[in-house]
């Protein structure tokens, strides 16, 4: 469902005027979606018993492969001709939003 959200074109999301480019809606949405996917992940490989490494290493595996996961979108989007062009900056706001869920993490498990 994330992916298919991220590969819409802008044209079918709501036309929100905030008078800054970077507080986009689609940016937002971004940034919020990487946030819960690295904090699922995290919760979700710290549960689990079959895998001794992952769950020991889940913030690293988490935003390893939330961040990999954020380039691939953008591939996708640079490849297929769907109405989206890849930008650089979903990029960046894809990898903050996978620190915030790990900041988000820390906060509500370990701090």
């Amino acid at each position: 469902m994330m992916l298919l959200g991220t590969l819409l074109p802008p044209s079918s999301l709501p036309d929100v005027d905030t008078g800054w480019s970077l507080f986009s809606v689609d940016t937002f949405a971004h940034f919020i979606m990487f946030a819960v996917l690295t904090f699922l992940l995290i919760v979700g490989l710290t549960k689990q018993y079959t895998y001794p490494m992952l769950r020991h290493s889940a913030v690293k595996y988490s935003l390893i492969a939330s961040t990999c996961y954020g380039v691939f979108i953008e591939l996708m989007q640079l490849a297929l001709s769907l109405g989206r062009e890849a930008d650089p900056m979903d990029v960046v706001t894809n990898s903050l939003g996978c620190f915030v869920g790990l900041m988000l993490f820390k906060w509500i498990y370990v701090w």
